[in-house]
């Protein structure tokens, strides 16, 4: 019995290994088919200028890529881009609630009058 169940055994191991080995192999062949198919349809010189400017944003010599934003629907841009230059000007007199903070500040490194604050306040743009 333990004759026979060696060799039994390798076999059936090798057996598993080949057909995990051919399922790959078949898989491959069929990511090269379509990667054939992709190659095939981009051969052409407007294909491939389609491709470069879709998924590339490529154009070609002497034009210029120009991207349009979307807008919020009342034609204004969208304040959700993140370009600070699109935020609302500040009103003045959020400035002048700024300015006094400001003052304050400075108020309070004017009440440590040690030299001691004095020489750390002259290199705090080191912090």
């Amino acid at each position: 019995m333990l004759v026979f169940w060696l060799p039994a055994s390798a076999l059936w191991h090798q057996q598993s290994v080949i057909d995990a080995t051919s399922a790959q192999i078949a898989a491959i062949k069929q990511q090269d088919q379509a990667l054939k198919l992709q190659a095939k349809s981009v051969s052409s010189t407007s294909s491939a200028m389609l491709l470069a400017r879709e998924q590339y944003q490529l154009v070609a010599p002497g034009q210029s890529l120009i991207q349009v934003l979307p807008g919020d629907g009342s034609g204004r841009v969208s304040q959700s881009t993140g370009d600070p230059g699109l935020q609302p000007l500040v009103s003045p007199t959020s400035v002048s609630s700024l300015a006094s903070g400001a003052t304050a500040t400075s108020s309070t490194h004017k009440a440590s009058r040690g030299f001691i604050a004095r020489f750390v306040r002259t290199f705090e743009f080191w912090h």
